[in-house]
């Protein structure tokens, strides 16, 4: 124990290191993650073949496996970090971040090799959802465990920094090319290019990261904790994850992801609702550590709280606001209102949630439910926003996203302890 506090204290002196280290390479996780979806319509035909419609359609069902892959990697990969340590896992998830944007930036073409091309791009696509999985699980656990006794919650809050960096990244490049670029150039090779600068990064991450200090100390053959021992001897602390996590996870790809989407449904024009989406973006990765530095001050439950009363009574109106918004500043006014609610719970998830679970099994015990959960109700979120609006109800989404936003109300109220001012374990 005191050799693991030892290097916890080691890591604590070189606390802005340790922040660049897990932000860089979570960064260029989620610029992969996110540049998939952007490029989406320029790469299906060439690998997957057919006409336009259905070649999309099954490049997005790949990125659906990914989704449902994270809960795996998440308790796997998680596992790994409790066992031998964050650092080392940290190292492994980006350099398989890294091959698999390798895989995809070098994949063939359907005419090439014909049904082989989908396997090898399905095959790297699979290998980055394993890493995101993992890469959330880790890097939390060693942010958290990284800040000094009062900023947990400013430590915490650089998780969803460099993811909001990740996807500015991807979109910026995406546009790039789509301008510098003709038609036939980005879908011929171009598109390509993305994918190689991902795996760039990732050597560029891999190498600030080796610098980076560990948070926790080797463990004995026979003390290492098992693959399912969180889940097994923590299932309230599991339970309480999925609880906080089902109305954060779902308001997040609300309004980061799918809001441009249902802004165009309602008539938006697509260039002004892509606008205002990268402002806002900008705008939400800015105030994540002033929102986490706040609840290092009044408390997790406090700004958890905030959140769910605000973002639960006002996403139906908000939402039927962003549809009938007949001007670029009061679309953009009711997305910056959202996401500085939104921040309320982003900046400080990975802080509770580390929080939560007991450090011998922090990593597992972080990743596979709240992977799950992000899965099964964050990643349908534009799924099931369509899904209402092809039933001619589309005002049904907000309430049902106001639902489970109250969910996690009530287990916040109910069952969440306050952990702000607690030493972690």
């Amino acid at each position: 124990m005191s050799q693991s506090l030892d290097q916890r204290t080691r890591a604590q002196q070189h606390g802005p290191r340790q922040v660049v280290a897990a932000s860089v390479g979570n960064a260029v996780e989620w610029y992969d993650w996110y540049l998939y979806t952007f490029l989406t319509p320029v790469f299906a035909r060439q690998i997957f073949g057919g006409d336009e419609v259905s070649a999309v359609l099954a490049s997005f069902a790949v990125f659906a496996v990914g989704f449902f892959l994270r809960p795996l990697g998440g308790l796997l990969i998680g596992s790994l970090a409790d066992r031998w340590g964050r650092k080392n896992t940290l190292t492994l998830t980006i350099l398989a971040m890294g091959f698999g944007s390798l895989v995809l930036a070098v994949s063939p073409t359907y005419a090439q090799v014909g049904l082989w091309s989908p396997v090898v791009f399905v095959l790297g696509r699979l290998i980055c959802g394993l890493s995101v999985g993992g890469e959330f699980a880790a890097n939390t656990t060693f942010l958290v465990e990284s800040a000094p006794r009062g900023r947990r919650g400013l430590y915490s809050s650089f998780q969803y920094v460099s993811t909001t960096v990740g996807q500015l990244l991807a979109s910026g490049l995406a546009a790039l090319l789509a301008a510098r670029l003709t038609d036939e150039q980005l879908a011929g090779w171009g598109w390509r290019v993305g994918f190689a600068v991902g795996a760039l990064l990732a050597l560029v991450g891999l190498l600030i990261r080796r610098a980076a200090e560990e948070t926790r100390a080797p463990v004995a053959p026979a003390e290492r904790p098992g693959v399912f021992e969180a889940l097994r001897r923590y299932p309230r602390q599991s339970a309480l994850i999925c609880g906080v996590t089902v109305g954060g996870t779902i308001a997040y790809y609300t309004w980061t992801t799918y809001l441009p989407t249902y802004a165009q449904q309602g008539g938006v024009p697509l260039e002004r609702a892509l606008l205002v989406s990268t402002i806002s973006l900008a705008f939400f990765g800015l105030v994540q550590p002033l929102v986490g530095h706040l609840s290092d001050r009044v408390g997790r439950r406090p700004v958890l709280l905030t959140f769910t009363v605000v973002f639960g009574l006002g996403v139906v109106p908000g939402l039927a606001l962003v549809r009938s918004a007949s001007s670029f500043g009061g679309l953009l006014t009711v997305s910056l209102i959202g996401m500085l609610v939104l921040a309320a719970f982003t900046s400080i998830s990975a802080a509770v949630n580390a929080e939560i679970v007991p450090g011998r099994v922090r990593a597992a015990g972080i990743g596979f439910p709240y992977s799950l959960t992000v899965a099964a109700f964050g990643g349908t979120a534009p799924f099931v926003g369509t899904l209402f609006g092809r039933l001619g109800h589309p005002a049904l989404f907000g309430w049902w996203v106001a639902l489970l936003v109250a969910v996690t109300f009530v287990v916040v109220l109910v069952a969440l302890p306050e952990s702000a001012h607690r030493d972690l374990d």
